[in-house]
C-alpha cells in the first residue's frame, strides 16, 4: 500500500521512500532543511488540499507529526 506522505516527503526532499519513516526529522534527514522544509509545506499544502498555518507548521518536526497534524485536519493518510 502506498503511503501519501512518505511520497510526498520522498519527492521532495529527494529520498528513498523507503529510507522514510514517521520518526525521519531534519536531525535524521540530511535533505530536510530550511529550503526543503518551505518546499514540503506548499507540497503538502497541495497534496492534501489543506491550509496550514504557522503554529501547525511548527509542529510538524518530523513525518509522524506532520501526519498528526494532516490527520487533525480531518485528512485521511
Amino acid at each position: 500500500m502506498s503511503d501519501r506522505l512518505i511520497n510526498v516527503f520522498s519527492t521532495v526532499l529527494g529520498v528513498d521512500s523507503a529510507d522514510l519513516s514517521d520518526e525521519t526529522s531534519p536531525e535524521n534527514c540530511d535533505g530536510w532543511d530550511s529550503l526543503a522544509a518551505m518546499n514540503l509545506v506548499a507540497a503538502l499544502e497541495e497534496s492534501f488540499g489543506v491550509h496550514l498555518t504557522t503554529r501547525e507548521i511548527m509542529k510538524m518536526a518530523s513525518i509522524g507529526l506532520a501526519r498528526a497534524t494532516l490527520q487533525s485536519k480531518g485528512v485521511d493518510i
